[in-house]
């Protein structure tokens, strides 16, 4: 299949193809989708309230620093190749992108002072707390990738799209044991490990390490 069709059909016939053969190789008990969903409910609903001052004093800082509007939406791959709009604080320029898109360096210029902040300690990220509200998104998956890339990564490793058998997360199996700069054949065995081997054991023990990874700052660009 060619990286354009890949793009073009992801989130159609492509992703119903997708489906039917994943859902035969991975299966899990109902009683964890149904608990882990009323799971991700309290955990967004919970973070968003504690929250909120942090989102509101940094909305104003993002604000002051440099026009534009302070929440960034960006599309997503998700579960079975369905789109998404991802929600972040915008920690970027918002002429970021005017060359096209592209990954984040780790020092990469584009990045604010406020941007760079709430990168580093991922303040950035609470606003897709909604999205996991919404159901585009776990508290714990892998992370959505945008549809360019995620054609381009499964041409380049076949397979690669095996990660959106599950719903993408906020956090992750990846996440915490690779962080930003792992390759994307390294994400995926991280990915797949995940998908594999999902557990209430092992998501919790993905919380304990993104605590670890939020107060110390690791991994962040």
């Amino acid at each position: 299949m060619s990286l354009r069709k890949v793009h073009n059909n992801l989130h159609e016939e492509y992703a119903v193809t997708l489906q039917k053969g994943l859902q035969q190789s991975y299966s899990y008990p109902q009683s964890y989708s149904a608990i882990k969903r009323l799971m991700d409910i309290v955990m967004a609903l919970t973070g968003l309230i504690l929250t909120i001052p942090i989102l509101l004093f940094f909305c104003i800082a993002i604000k002051i620093e440099t026009p534009g509007p302070v929440f960034y939406l960006q599309k997503r791959v998700g579960r079975n190749g369905k789109y998404f709009k991802v929600i972040k604080l915008r920690s970027m320029g918002i002429d970021a992108e005017k060359k096209g898109a592209q990954w984040a360096d780790k020092n990469d210029p584009r990045v604010t002072k406020i941007g760079a902040f709430i990168r580093k300690t991922r303040i950035d990220e609470i606003p897709q707390l909604f999205n996991v509200l919404q159901g585009d998104m776990s508290m714990i998956g892998p992370r959505p990738e945008r549809p360019m890339f995620t054609a381009q990564f499964n041409e380049e490793i076949p397979g690669f799209v095996k990660r959106l058998v599950v719903k993408p997360g906020l956090t992750g199996w990846a996440q915490v044991n690779g962080g930003y700069d792992i390759t994307p054949e390294e994400k995926l065995k991280l990915d797949l490990y995940y998908i594999e081997n999902r557990s209430f054991l092992v998501d919790l023990k993905i919380i304990f390490k993104t605590v670890r990874i939020v107060v110390t700052g690791e991994g962040a660009r």
